[in-house]
């Protein structure tokens, strides 16, 4: 490795680290980037909005159904991972846009799956033509300075990098920049999970989906037209303006522009739910049915929960649930905080298609 390389990577390190300890007196840190906002790019896309910066990508938010295949090995592997990142001008709904902030241009990151005791050989980069600020990636299921942070620390142009890690305890984790204002990287769309299953794997389903909720703070309301920059203030006061699923408000309903998610009656579905944050406890819950298993923290060890209506999934962590779709219809996935998803965005649906059964459900005896 080229030394000067990694001198400048510990001072941008210890940079982020000196940032995080000035923020309480010096709040204006916080947003220092976000104000700077990069030329926006030509789109025809973004023909007719409303005062809205011109869109890099037509959508940022992740397919919820791009999920990693379970585990099917049982003896350690090692595996080479990359991870990229990307900022990119999208809109959060018709007609109102933001700078996000991503990791391989997408909210959240990509779910990363393995098993316990795997090696990981991960390479990160910060690519000059896609970013303007320093970004890291902090893995919670990783032993080592700043779950990996420390040594992925780069500026735009400075990498890639690579670091090398096993995978020592069994669970579900989420993984974040952190570059020092943490807070306004996640909120704008850096994290994700990486799921390290246990030796004997987790139990078979018929489908799983993958979310990322997180709080947007920006100067404006929500649904104002135009385009949004971070506000550090209403971070600081832990007051958004959206609070989102995978980035967008509403795109996976039945009026949102991805539409609402398949399943079919008699399938075991599983969620896993990625809440970034970067400041607000969830309450996960499935209207119209419940957890009837639900994996606390992302605890695969321990017994799950059963039949949970709701719950609080802490900012900073992946929790999982299933549940058993016995009757068809709309299955309304949300924080039961349910302001945020009555004003503020947090809503997604999955369409149960099937037979009724009249023995559970009699809309009309």
């Amino acid at each position: 490795m080229d030394t000067s390389q990694l001198g400048r990577r510990r001072f941008i390190a210890l940079g982020g680290a000196s940032a995080v300890g000035m923020q309480a007196g010096c709040l204006g840190i916080l947003g220092e980037s976000a104000d700077e906002d990069p030329p926006a790019k030509e789109n025809a896309a973004n023909e007719g909005l409303p005062d809205a910066r011109a869109v890099d990508v037509d959508s940022i938010a992740a397919d919820p159904t791009d999920v990693p295949d379970p585990v099917d090995w049982d003896e350690p592997r090692r595996h080479e991972w990359t991870l990229e990142t990307v900022e990119a001008v999208a809109e959060i709904e018709p007609g109102v846009t933001t700078r996000y902030m991503t990791f391989e241009g997408q909210i959240p990151g990509p779910m990363f799956r393995c098993r316990v005791g795997d090696t990981i050989h991960l390479t990160f980069d910060v690519p000059e033509e896609h970013n303007v600020d320093i970004h890291n990636v902090d893995f919670h299921a990783v032993y080592g300075p700043g779950g990996g942070a420390v040594d992925t620390t780069i500026a735009p142009g400075d990498g890639p990098v690579e670091i090398e890690f096993k995978t020592m305890y069994p669970g579900a984790h989420i993984y974040h920049c952190a570059p020092g204002h943490h807070d306004q990287h996640i909120s704008l769309g850096m994290f994700g999970t990486i799921l390290v299953e246990p030796e004997d794997g987790l139990p078979a389903v018929d489908r799983e989906f993958y979310f990322g909720q997180h709080e947007l703070y920006s100067e404006g309301a929500p649904g104002e037209a135009g385009h949004h920059h971070w506000d550090a203030f209403s971070a600081r006061n832990e007051d958004p303006t959206y609070v989102l699923f995978n980035g967008e408000a509403g795109r996976f309903t039945e009026d949102g522009a991805g539409g609402p998610l398949h399943a079919e009656v008699g399938e075991t579905v599983r969620v896993y739910w990625c809440n970034g944050g970067p400041n607000l406890t969830s309450g996960p819950h499935p209207i119209g049915n419940v957890w009837s298993k639900w994996y606390r923290d992302g605890d695969v060890l321990s017994e799950p929960a059963r039949y949970i209506e709701g719950t609080a999934a802490a900012a900073g962590t992946t929790s999982f649930g299933t549940m058993d779709l016995k009757v068809p219809g709309p299955i309304f996935l949300v924080d039961h905080a349910l302001s945020r998803v009555v004003h503020k965005g947090l809503v997604a649906t999955i369409d149960v298609e099937g037979e009724p059964n009249e023995d559970i459900y009699n809309p009309d005896p």
